[in-house]
């Protein structure tokens, strides 16, 4: 039915489109708005990421009701994000805080949407997936000097990021931060682990097509990148990066086992123990390390629990909808449930946010969307005979693995910043 009033909609226009200098280029137009949206992410405020991803949602729109032969086409995992879509809409109006759940439901509206375009572009645009990883591959490497340059000038802190009172001033880390808005090591943590799976995709692709000099500038780079996220000191990007980390070795096992086993466990053995060995080497990044397993003994862990488990009372309450949409809404409602002096912006958990903000059955809906997804890129990783776009293919399953691992502690997940590269990895695999 869409499909026919899309055909309805594009005859109407054929004489517009056949005259038309911008619709004959309305592909460049959106590929431009695209790359748009990951360059000013680096810098901008969230309305002007917004901006761009509206943008690339309305050229869309009118390339979908202009340009001929143009069909939206949906598989099973685009039913599950639909449903997903569907409970929230219901969520919305069911919340006692409209107006702060509309303003959250707004932002759903342009990352489903900005998905969506993704997926309408590249589906007919596959050779431009390259343009794409290249583009965060940048993003991803200016923030990576940001950061290194940070951990040299060593600046002030902007607010208190970590538990200083059982360390030694030798032990205390000096969190960087970069560039993105706001300001806060955990965001930027979270932001590395989103993009540097596209910096190693580069260095794969740059590789296989022997360029030795740019494997060996973005060679540096990854490095530094690997570097920048230890100097930022959010700990749940460490326990991100050892997630990629590992899905990496299970992902080369799979290639290298046929002709290179043995040396294959040993490079990976010997990587284990040299990055086992800088770790402990350093005395501020080794209590850093050891903080996550200190459980309540550090105030940061135990400031997490009892958040979780104002939460948890929380959707006990409103199991089935929710409690609505937004981190305004979040706010209004978790000072019903929150211990005194423990006040949050959030779950920082991204299930648990999910699960209070929705409802279960909107978690259960976005977890399934969430496996097709990792499964159809498994899928393809292992049937493929593409070496190209199985290295894109790796690159976008290894984002949402070290996402989806970061998000179990914290929900700087849902910044633009981190939530644009999230849907832009799922729409790749959608369409390989």
């Amino acid at each position: 039915m869409i499909n026919r009033f899309l055909k309805f909609s594009q005859d109407k226009f054929e004489y517009l489109y056949n005259n038309s200098i911008i619709m004959k280029s309305i592909d460049k137009i959106i590929l431009f708005s695209i790359l748009m949206v990951f360059v000013v992410s680096v810098f901008a405020q969230s309305n002007l990421i917004g901006m761009f991803a509206t943008i690339t949602i309305f050229l869309t729109a009118v390339k979908l009701l202009v340009k001929p032969n143009e069909t939206i086409e949906y598989n099973k995992t685009d039913l599950w994000l639909l449903v997903y879509f569907m409970i929230v809409i219901i969520t919305l109006f069911g919340s006692s805080l409209f107006a702060q759940s509309f303003h959250g439901f707004l932002k759903y509206v342009i990352y489903l949407g900005f998905y969506v375009s993704l997926v309408q572009y590249l589906k007919n645009n596959k050779d431009k997936i390259w343009w794409i990883i290249l583009t965060i591959t940048g993003c991803v490497s200016y923030e990576a000097l940001q950061g290194f340059l940070q951990s040299i000038i060593r600046p002030e802190e902007i607010s208190t990021w970590q538990d200083t009172s059982y360390l030694n001033p030798e032990q205390i880390i000096s969190r960087v931060y970069g560039t993105l808005k706001p300001l806060n090591p955990n965001l930027y943590g979270g932001y590395m682990i989103a993009a540097i799976p596209a910096l190693m995709a580069s260095l794969a692709h740059e590789t296989y097509y022997k360029r030795y000099i740019n494997t060996g500038l973005l060679s540096i780079l990854l490095l530094l990148s690997i570097y920048a996220v230890f100097a930022s000191g959010c700990r749940g990007a460490y326990i991100a990066l050892f997630a990629i980390f590992v899905t990496l070795i299970i992902l080369g096992y799979g290639f290298f086992k046929e002709n290179y086993k043995n040396l294959y466990k040993s490079v990976v053995a010997g990587l284990f123990v040299l990055g086992t060995a800088f770790i402990f080497s350093v005395s501020a990044l080794r209590a850093r390390v050891l903080s996550i397993f200190m459980m309540r003994t550090d105030s940061s862990n135990s400031f997490r629990f009892n958040v979780y488990n104002s939460c948890i009372e929380m959707f006990k309450d409103n199991w089935l909808l929710g409690i609505g949409l937004g981190n305004q809404n979040f706010r209004e409602v978790y000072g019903l449930y929150m211990k005194t002096g423990f006040d949050a912006l959030s779950a920082y958990n991204i299930y648990l946010e999910t699960a209070v903000e929705s409802g279960i059955f909107a978690l259960i809906s976005f977890v399934a969307f969430l496996l097709l997804i990792l499964v159809k890129g498994w899928e393809y990783i292992k049937n493929s005979d593409d070496t190209k776009n199985i290295i894109f293919a790796s690159c976008c399953f290894v984002s949402i693995i070290g996402l989806m691992t970061h998000g179990m502690v914290d929900t700087v997940f849902f910044r633009p910043q981190i939530h644009v590269i999230f849907w832009t990895m799922a729409a790749i695999i959608r369409v390989l």
